[in-house]
């Protein structure tokens, strides 16, 4: 890892010594992410689902910890305390991030905070609660969902210095929209650096496709719904680069090995699952530029034809913003995410009120 001779080095760290190309830890826990940074990494990023991964995976170094924040804060609700732990880890998260972010300028070594998945249609909570996600540390980027209410709350936060990660968001049309915020946002400001990121959740829509295929018994050559994120990820990369949008695109919802591998070489950012990391580490897969290679053809047309959602997602003029919260991928997402905070409240409330039906309260 990150040694001199490029042959010792693993396929991560080549990538992005090779290439203009990045990659992120997809979570905050702090193991996962000295491996990630060791290995190359430059960014981090959670949400509700990685964070409640994170509790279950590394309870034990967390458990007193929570139960200090339950007797500091006599008064705070299980939700109140959920907030300051999730906080608690993207700090910690930013800490271990900070010498890039300083060797960098500010450019890279961020990590990614999301605000409450269910201010998904409250563009002042969103703005609020990312105002102050952006006081906890100097390099912490707040990631806003790209739903109706979400864009207009992508514009107002960068107009106001914070840098936004754009997330729940799967389309070409919402990935535009999202530029076009962060490119009105921008213009209102006067000075400092920004570095704003346009996520695509690529395996996500691959996933959501798989679900109408098999709700709508749609037959389709085997494979071909492992392209659907790759195919929009490259087109709105085209794009991007042709209109000089300054949000960085970022590909999330990893799956499998051609949603690292298809996109080295895009000056984009990839935010890779610790176990993928080791994955491709592990892998035999060539380190070369493969973002300007084209999809093949007949892939996109079989897809085209046989997903009116793949249309949607695909075409820049698929879907309106007051269409965004109503694609099935983003309320997929959006169940997930909610799901995912309300356990990790559920998870606080057992340690403020042990369950006493059961043998060992924590």
């Amino acid at each position: 890892m990150g040694k001199s001779n490029m042959g010792e080095m693993t396929p991560l760290h080549r990538t992005v010594t090779t290439t203009v190309t990045d990659y992120w830890n997809d979570s905050c826990s702090i193991q996962e992410l000295t491996y990630a940074i060791a290995n190359g990494a430059v960014g981090a990023t959670t949400n509700p689902t990685i964070v409640l991964g994170v509790l279950k995976k590394e309870l034990p170094a967390w458990r007193g910890r929570i139960l200090e924040l339950i007797a500091e804060n006599p008064t705070a609700s299980e939700t109140d305390l959920a907030w300051k732990l999730i906080e608690e880890m993207g700090v910690k998260g930013a800490e271990l991030l900070l010498p890039i972010f300083e060797r960098e300028n500010g450019r890279k070594g961020r990590l990614s905070m999301q605000t409450n998945p269910t201010f998904y249609r409250n563009s002042k909570a969103i703005i609020d609660q990312a105002l102050h996600f952006s006081k906890l540390a100097p390099n912490i980027q707040v990631k806003i969902p790209a739903t109706h209410a979400g864009i207009a709350a992508i514009e107002e936060a960068t107009a106001l210095g914070i840098n936004i990660n754009a997330t729940v968001c799967f389309t070409l049309p919402q990935a535009i929209a999202v530029a076009e915020a962060v490119e009105r946002g921008l213009k209102k400001r006067d000075s400092g650096p920004m570095s704003p990121v346009c996520t695509l959740m690529i395996g996500r829509l691959d996933d959501w496709l798989k679900v109408v295929a098999k709700k709508e018994d749609i037959c389709i050559t085997p494979g071909h719904l492992d392209w659907a994120g790759i195919a929009v990820m490259k087109k709105a990369y085209g794009i991007f680069r042709q209109r000089g949008y300054r949000a960085r695109l970022l590909a999330a919802a990893y799956r499998h090995h051609m949603h690292w591998s298809e996109l080295i070489g895009g000056d984009v950012i990839l935010t890779i699952p610790y176990e993928w990391q080791v994955h491709f580490n592990n892998s035999d897969i060539e380190v070369k530029e493969r973002m300007d290679d084209p999809v093949d053809p007949r892939i996109v047309d079989e897809l085209y034809r046989k997903f009116p959602d793949f249309r949607r997602a695909y075409d820049e003029n698929g879907l309106t913003p007051e269409d965004f919260d109503r694609f099935g991928a983003t309320v997929r997402t959006l169940r997930t995410f909610i799901g995912s905070y309300r356990e990790l409240e559920a998870s606080i409330r057992d340690f403020m009120l042990p369950d006493p039906d059961k043998k060992e309260a924590r």
